[in-house]
């Protein structure tokens, strides 16, 4: 009987070159390949020759097949026999389904194994020239949601950075919030937009400068990151153009493709 794989691979925050060795191998070795849409499509060149490319579409707020779907491929997939990679943007298990995708292949017995990809949590911030750690700055860092229902976002206020996925549509409300929970107003910090891309761009400011904003659209993918650690992206950012005023957001950023 012919086996079949399921790779659960993190295809990194954008950047192509940013793939890991062991993903190149994966993605060549697979008879299909279901993708996000925030993948940057040049990590498809190290599949091989004639894979099926399935095109998930999931980006915030608009996914063209559910979770459930998804899952159901890859067990159908892999239960004829076929190699299957399931490629998804940064990293499978920091905020990516991944730990959901690998359930459902273990409740089905299908073998599969996890490609740790670099995280857009990560990434992105050093891309800006934030540590998100600093000796004189900060030692303690925690990753959260900005989704909808982000009550985890505010109840991280321990961690002296806050790193928010997924934020684009509720950052006002989250930097509201924090305030509310005891965050200084004048804590700085940096909304990242298509960070590692060649079109990155940084906004810097206050929360209380971001509170105030009647309301802003951020496109996806946008990463935002609380504390002292991020007044260093003045200083040390190498990659792209220098941060930007926050106010200039107060002209909405209209949403679109990658």
């Amino acid at each position: 009987m012919n086996h079949g794989k399921v790779y659960l691979i993190g295809a990194g925050p954008g950047d192509p070159k940013l793939l890991t060795l062991r993903a190149v191998e994966a993605l060549a070795e697979s008879d299909v390949i279901l993708v996000d849409q925030l993948v940057s499509r040049e990590v498809l060149a190290h599949a091989r020759q004639g894979v099926e490319v399935i095109d998930c579409g999931k980006r915030a707020g608009h996914h063209c097949m559910d979770q459930k779907e998804i899952q159901r491929i890859l067990i159908e997939r892999a239960g004829r026999g076929q190699i299957v990679a399931r490629l998804k943007g940064g990293d499978p298990f920091i905020f990516g389904r991944g730990g959901e995708e690998a359930e459902a292949l273990v409740d089905a017995a299908i073998e599969w194994e996890v490609i740790p990809g670099v995280s857009s949590g990560i990434a992105a911030a050093a891309y800006a020239g934030i540590p998100l750690l600093h000796r004189s700055h900060a030692s303690s860092v925690a990753f959260v949601t900005g989704h909808a229902g982000h009550e985890h976002t505010v109840g991280a206020q321990g961690a002296d950075t806050l790193v928010i996925f997924m934020g684009g549509s509720t950052i006002l409300q989250i930097a509201r919030e924090l305030m509310k929970k005891g965050r200084p107003p004048s804590t700085p910090l940096a909304l990242i937009l298509s960070g590692t891309r060649s079109n990155q761009t940084i906004y810097k400011g206050t929360l209380k400068e971001l509170s105030r904003m009647e309301r802003i659209e951020l496109p996806s993918p946008v990463l935002a990151v609380v504390g002292n650690v991020t007044a260093l992206a003045d200083k040390l950012h190498w990659f792209g153009s220098p941060p930007k005023p926050l106010r200039l957001l107060a002209t909405p950023v209209t949403a679109g493709c990658v």
